[in-house]
């Protein structure tokens, strides 16, 4: 049986609830939330390279990584950036295997930026797409 325009509204109405309250979670929250991705980010890419060399020794809060982890431009990691895009499949940057490159729009000293990506980072963009439109339909 074939589902009525006001099932397919209401089931719609229901997965925009859903989302608008996933975003009203994250929102009232955003303290909390960026502590536990900060968390998970140490965690998982502890062992990276990149995070071994500021001898962060299991650390996963904001003090310790704003304390150890300088602010950095591309350029300073662009060494690591061209390992990784030349084939080095070693924990570089990432204990998560690159997925694919981005590029930057504009360019830097007539070079586009390369971005690499995990496939987690792809994911988090597909579900923050998928919270445009209950959003756009407020």
């Amino acid at each position: 049986m074939a589902a009525t325009s006001t099932e397919l509204g209401s089931a719609t109405s229901e997965k925009d609830a859903e989302k608008l309250a996933f975003i009203e979670e994250m929102t009232v929250n955003a303290d909390k939330v960026q502590e536990q991705v900060l968390a998970e980010i140490l965690t998982q890419n502890a062992e990276t390279e990149y995070l071994q060399r500021y001898k962060l020794g299991g650390a996963k809060d904001r003090a310790a990584f704003k304390s150890k982890i300088p602010m950095v431009t591309y350029e300073d990691l662009q060494q690591e950036i061209r390992r990784i895009a030349n084939g080095d499949r070693s924990a570089i940057l990432s204990a998560h295997p690159i997925s694919e490159f981005l590029t930057s729009s504009g360019t830097s000293a007539g070079e586009r930026k390369l971005m690499p990506t995990i496939q987690e980072e792809m994911d988090r963009k597909q579900l923050l797409y998928s919270l445009l439109m209950p959003v756009m339909n407020l």
